[in-house]
């Protein structure tokens, strides 16, 4: 399903231009400088003519044999980003016929009415987008985004219909190719690193890089300007600042001279594109290196081979984990149900970062450099329920080019942290000291960040934030687990009285127990297959922990919290042992809980409901922390 952009229906639309004879013309993106630049309108663009497709050339159509990489060359503007998404875009037919819908019905024939459209995956949100046909040209040629075939204008027409989107064509002046990918695809976006690469670890990550193009995934790479300039060239033809599509991942077999020289009867190449068409790679293994000529013919003719300035070329991988500095990732995450491949449960939620003058309520607390005011930002609970799982979060904040116009449009610098918490947290954080902090993410001004973690079973929060606190905003959090994660939002900060709850029934105290570790002394004759567990209770509430095998000196690193009314009554805290099925009591220890304790020490363990000093032979590690104020915690 997809909603209409500016509630422009595209079929309505083109059978009312058919049924009066009209051509379409879309007064939602005018053809007028307005539509082009927004400010600064550069002298050339003055000479701008919008004309149809017709009117620059004979037999206009949207595709000419097909949909290829090799298809689109960017135009005069700083829009390579884009143009490379859709060279990414081209290779893969699936995704390029979600945002070209009914292509067929819209090429040229009787029905032509000057209008098209295209769909774009904004912001959670597949969005249909109607425009007319009018392009800017100077001299009767395309100033932006154009086919190599003269009268193919599939490429001209989406990048027309994306500037649409963000209010002109300069809006789409520099950008980041992993963003439009994403707003093509609906994919998850990563950005990796190569320069740790350039020396270790190049096995791993080529087969990651397999991986993710043999389940359709679009890679794209691109060299840090810095100090150079931007698209200024390398030594061997690269162009820094630029974004370059990855069109294929390969391991090449060698003949035997060739396998002599690299030791391997393989080597790993990568095949680059150039959005401008033209200026390749230099060096090994670019199109008439000597490399190929030890290449067997048949080997060759499966790559595709070509010696022409056409932008594409191939390189070793370790050339390009040298020579690039770094990747973005767009995984199409596979989350169905019956699927040969993995797959992924996903938990996707829309937020605000909103300012209140009530701490309670405010919801823009910016990172952990501001502590006091950090856990006002949203928060959102879930839980890994394996014993370990990789966890993916990908946050993204919304588009902001939109507002270019009024002097704004730059992305916020945002990240998240992920905050491991007491098994049955129900309401929202108050306090980090007692909790353990599995990630902080390094703040940066994308519109989306992404971490892949390892976790172990527990229940988590992340929170995502800007930078600073006080700046407001609209993100979209995505989280992805082997299995369900339950993820949701706290939005509570403390138990909600009912209207017939007496005083005396309301939770009076908030009380934090973290069990860290235990020593189990001899038990009997049996020194071995001590499977021990811990159950923590308090007025009738009860957690417990996941069992350790085989040890006497468990870790459990468990925690609890609880809100409670009958002060008078301790939280009990048990040590049990599951053997074989039959559960063994190795001791407790009563805890009174008084407001602003906040004791961590060891405990002798006690015989079930003993008041006297009649120790077991063990003893618990655990810190309690309690309050009675509930937000405290």
């Amino acid at each position: 399903m997809s909603v209409a952009y500016k509630d422009q229906l595209y079929a309505e639309l083109k059978k009312q231009h058919n049924q009066n004879g009209t051509l379409f013309e879309d007064p939602e993106f005018p053809a007028t400088d307005s539509s082009i630049y927004y400010k600064d309108l550069p002298d050339e663009i003055r000479f701008v003519e919008w004309k149809r497709p017709g009117e620059i050339c004979e037999n206009p159509r949207l595709f000419v044999e097909g949909v290829s990489s090799h298809d689109l060359n960017q135009g005069s503007m700083g829009n390579c980003w884009m143009v490379a998404a859709c060279t990414s875009l081209a290779l893969r037919p699936k995704l390029w016929e979600k945002v070209i819908p009914d292509w067929k019905e819209q090429e040229w024939d009787s029905n032509y009415a000057g209008i098209f459209h295209f769909r774009f995956w904004i912001f959670g949100q597949w969005t249909d987008v109607v425009i007319d046909d009018r392009l800017p040209t100077i001299n009767g040629r395309l100033i932006y985004c154009q086919s190599k075939q003269n009268n193919e204008f599939w490429s001209a027409l989406l990048e027309k219909a994306y500037a649409k989107l963000f209010g002109s064509y300069q809006s789409l002046d520099g950008g980041n190719a992993t963003d439009a990918v994403v707003d093509f695809t609906g994919a998850v976006a990563e950005t990796i690193d190569l320069k740790p690469y350039r020396t270790d670890n190049q096995e791993k990550l080529f087969d990651n890089l397999v991986k993710v193009w043999e389940h359709n995934g679009i890679i794209n790479a691109s060299i840090d300007p810095r100090g150079f300039g931007l698209e200024s060239k390398t030594e061997e033809g690269l162009v820094r600042g630029h974004a370059y599509s990855v069109t294929d991942v390969k391991r090449v077999d060698l003949d035997n001279r060739l396998r002599a020289y690299f030791n391997n009867e393989t080597i790993p190449l990568i095949r680059l594109r150039n959005p401008w068409g033209k200026a390749e790679w230099t060096g090994a293994w670019s199109d008439s290196s000597e490399e190929w000529s030890k290449v067997d013919d048949t080997e060759k003719a499966n790559l595709g081979i070509t010696v022409a300035d056409d932008g594409e070329f191939w390189m070793s991988f370790t050339d390009w984990c040298k020579n690039f500095d770094e990747v973005d990732i767009c995984h199409l995450m596979n989350t169905s149900v019956v699927s040969i491949h993995k797959n992924w449960n996903e938990e996707a939620h829309f937020g605000k970062w909103t300012q209140n003058s009530d701490p309670l309520l405010n919801r823009s607390g910016g990172c952990t450099n501001h502590m006091e005011t950090f856990l006002q930002n949203p928060q959102y609970l879930f839980d890994v329920t394996k014993e370990s799982d990789e966890v993916l979060t990908s946050l993204q904040q919304k588009d902001r080019r939109i507002y270019r116009k009024e002097g704004q449009g730059e992305n916020l610098s945002i990240g998240f942290t992920i905050v491991k918490v007491e098994v049955n947290r129900k309401y929202r954080l108050h306090k980090l000291e007692t909790l353990e902090i599995m990630h902080g993410f390094t703040y940066i001004n994308a519109r989306t960040v992404f971490k892949r973690i390892e976790l172990p079973q527990g229940r988590y929060v992340v929170i995502p934030t800007t930078y600073e606190p006080f700046i407001e905003g609209e993100f979209m959090l995505r989280i992805y687990t082997d299995v369900d994660n339950c993820c949701r939002e706290l939005v509570k900060d403390k138990p909600q009285p009912k209207s017939c709850t007496a005083p005396c029934e309301y939770p009076q105290l908030v009380t934090h127990i973290h069990v860290y570790r235990a020593e189990i002394g001899q038990q009997g004759d049996q020194a071995e297959g001590i499977n021990p567990y811990v159950i923590i209770s308090c007025e009738g509430q009860s957690v417990r922990s996941t069992t350790k095998k085989n040890t006497l000196t468990p870790v459990f690193e468990f925690s609890a919290i609880f809100y409670w009314k009958k002060v008078a009554e301790p939280i009990t805290v048990q040590l049990w042992s599951d053997d074989l099925g039959s559960d063994k009591f190795l001791g407790e220890v009563l805890l009174p809980g008084m407001p602003d304790d906040n004791s961590s020490r060891w405990y002798w363990l006690k015989n079930k409901g003993s008041k006297k000093a009649d120790n077991m032979p063990s003893i618990i590690a655990l810190r309690l922390v309690t309050s009675n104020e509930l937000t405290a915690l």
